[in-house]
C-alpha cells in the first residue's frame, strides 16, 4: 500500500505526542520504575482507590462483552451528579468524547474554534476531522480573547473547546465570561478535567439542563486515580446525547474501566481527602518554587504548575531532572517558549524535587 491510498489531509499531520509510558521510559533511562517519580503527565499520585482495585482483583466477566451503553455506571453518576441519567455519557476518557462531538457535529471544512496555549489534543482532533482550524491565542496572563471569539463566530465558526481550568497554565475562565460564549449561536464544549482541584470555582454541568449550546465533560484520570484505564464522562443536551450513540464504537468503555469507576464513586470520601491533600501540597510546591529566582511560576487551579524558565535552558532542565529520576513536562511553542509544567505530587516528591533542583542551580 502506499501513501496515496491515505486521505490528503492525514499525510501532512503532526501526530499528537503524548507522555512516554513509564514503564518504556524507565527502560531507557536504566533506572527501576520505583526510583522514578512521574510529575509529567497530571496523574494522581495516591493510585486507585481502593474500592476500584477490589472491584478489578474480583472482575468476573471479563470475557462478556460489556453493556454498549455503559448503564450502571451511568446511573451511579446521575445520583452523585444530580443530572438525569439520559443526559450523561462515558468513554474511553473524555478524549474519546472530545472526538465524537467534532465528529458529530461538524462537517469537513466547518470552522472550529481553539484557544492555545490549552490541550493539544483540540487541534488533533480539528485537524484529523478536516475542519478548518481558527486559534485564537491566549492573552499573556492566559485568559481569552472573547473579542476575536465573537468576530469568529460571526465569520461562521460552530465550535469551541475551551478547558476550565486551562491546561498548561491551571487558569479560570470567569463565569460571566463563559456566560457571554454560551450566548453566542455556538456549541461550547467546557473540558472540566481538574475542576475538582479548582474549589470553589463552580462547575457549569448542571447548566446543561438549561442549555441547548452546552457541554461539559469531566474524566476520572486525574481526581479519581483511573488514568490508566481511561474512563471519562460528560453531561449532554439530550438530543446530542442520543445522536452519539449512532456513531460511537458499540463496546467502547471496557468492563474493567466501568468497574474501576464505580468503584472511584463508592470511595468520594477518600478521593476528598486525597485531594485535599493534593491542593494543600500544590501550594507547597508553590511556595518552595519561589526561591528560585530562574522560575517564574503561575497561579493555578489545577494540579500542576507551569513555570516559566528564566535565563537558562528549559529543555536541558528537564534533561538534568530526569538524569536524576524526576520527570516533568517541557513546553517550547507560541506562548510556552522556555516553560516546563510539574505535576503536584506527594510530600516526599517535592522534597525530592526541590533537593534536584538546587542541585542542578550550582
Amino acid at each position: 500500500m502506499t501513501t496515496d491510498m491515505i486521505r490528503e489531509h492525514i499525510r501532512g499531520l503532526d501526530p499528537y505526542q503524548p507522555i512516554i509510558p513509564l514503564k518504556v521510559l524507565s527502560e531507557q533511562m536504566g533506572q527501576p520504575i520505583e526510583n522514578l517519580i512521574k510529575l509529567d503527565a497530571n496523574e494522581n499520585p495516591y493510585g486507585m482507590p481502593p474500592s476500584a482495585q477490589k472491584r478489578l482483583a474480583e472482575l468476573r466477566y471479563g470475557h462478556i462483552y460489556p453493556d454498549p451503553e455503559s448503564r450502571q455506571i451511568r446511573q451511579k453518576l446521575a445520583e452523585v451528579l444530580h443530572i438525569p441519567f439520559q443526559n450523561i455519557l462515558v468513554g474511553a476518557g473524555a478524549d474519546e468524547l472530545i472526538d465524537l462531538i467534532a465528529r458529530l457535529t461538524m462537517n469537513p471544512g466547518d470552522k472550529i474554534i481553539d484557544c492555545p496555549p490549552t490541550f493539544g489534543f483540540y487541534v488533533a482532533v480539528a485537524q484529523i476531522n478536516n475542519l478548518s482550524y481558527i486559534p485564537i491565542n491566549r492573552h499573556m496572563d492566559f485568559s481569552l480573547n472573547v473579542d476575536k471569539i465573537k468576530r469568529a463566530v460571526e465569520n461562521g465558526a460552530k465550535l469551541i473547546f475551551l478547558a476550565n481550568p486551562n491546561n498548561p497554565d491551571g487558569s479560570i475562565i470567569p463565569e460571566k465570561t463563559l456566560e457571554m460564549l454560551l450566548d453566542l449561536p455556538l456549541l461550547v464544549v467546557i473540558d472540566e478535567a481538574y475542576i475538582e482541584f479548582a474549589p470553589p470555582h463552580t462547575s457549569f454541568i448542571q447548566e446543561v439542563l438549561n442549555r441547548d449550546n452546552l457541554i461539559v465533560l469531566r474524566t476520572f484520570s486525574k481526581w479519581g486515580g483511573l488514568a490508566g484505564l481511561r474512563l471519562g464522562y460528560g453531561v449532554f443536551p439530550e438530543p446530542i446525547a442520543q445522536q452519539i450513540f449512532k456513531i460511537k464504537q458499540p463496546y467502547n468503555v471496557s468492563e474493567a474501566a466501568s468497574e474501576a469507576g464505580l468503584g472511584a464513586l463508592e470511595d468520594l470520601e477518600l478521593l476528598s481527602q486525597r485531594l485535599n491533600l493534593i491542593i494543600a501540597e500544590r501550594q507547597r510546591l508553590f511556595n518552595a518554587l519561589l526561591q528560585f529566582n530562574w522560575l517564574s511560576s503561575y497561579p493555578t487551579h489545577a494540579n500542576f504548575i507551569l513555570c516559566r524558565v528564566i535565563g537558562r535552558d528549559a529543555h536541558k532542565l528537564k534533561a538534568d531532572l530526569a538524569h536524576k529520576g524526576i520527570l516533568i513536562r517541557y513546553f517550547n511553542k507560541p506562548g510556552l517558549e522556555d516553560h516546563i509544567r510539574i505535576s503536584v505530587g506527594k510530600p516526599e516528591h517535592t522534597d525530592r524535587l526541590i533537593a534536584a533542583l538546587k542541585e542542578v542551580e550550582l
